[in-house]
């Protein structure tokens, strides 16, 4: 199954949101910077992610985004189906009723190849569902043996966070 890069951003983005002060915000073009992608292509997936309440929005010049739950809160299929949605990624177009000989009417029984493809669909989907941000995050700590991938997102986020105005 091949997802778009629209997903790896998106959870690229969420895990370094995670890292913001109760007060800051990230921009777009800050987040992209960061990432190396399109600012205008990574947009569009950060508004998905809104309005999926996974991330928060400040508009303005000043504005940015933040996460809208813990990181906790948050699992691997949250941002995946935000970003992907809901529909199945295999569907059944019913071919075994094209071509030179169809069966006439309806079939009666199910496509066995659909029923296959979708109890697999069902078992990624719980998967992801059991993965946190924080357990994504958890884990990055743990194998950040020398701290450099923390560090790298640390003095970014010194630079280009916002801070929200207590007004």
């Amino acid at each position: 199954m091949k997802m778009s890069d629209g997903v790896e951003q998106a959870i690229h983005s969420v895990a370094m949101m995670a890292g913001l002060t109760a007060d800051g915000v990230l921009s777009a073009a800050a987040l992209a910077e960061f990432h190396g992608v399109s600012t205008s292509y990574l947009l569009k997936h950060l508004q998905a992610l809104s309005g999926a309440g996974i991330v928060v929005t400040k508009p303005g010049p000043t504005g940015g985004y933040r996460l809208a739950r813990a990181p906790r809160e948050i699992t691997l299929l949250d941002v995946v189906l935000a970003i992907e949605g809901p529909a199945p990624a295999f569907r059944c177009a019913e071919i075994r009723q094209r071509g030179p000989n169809p069966l006439p009417g309806k079939p009666k029984t199910p496509c066995s190849i659909n029923a296959a493809m979708l109890r697999a669909e069902r078992v990624y989907r719980d998967e992801l569902a059991k993965v946190t941000l924080a357990d994504v995050l958890g884990d990055l700590r743990a194998k950040d043996e020398d701290g450099a991938i923390a560090a790298r997102g640390c003095a970014f986020l010194e630079h280009h966070e916002r801070r929200r105005s207590a007004s």
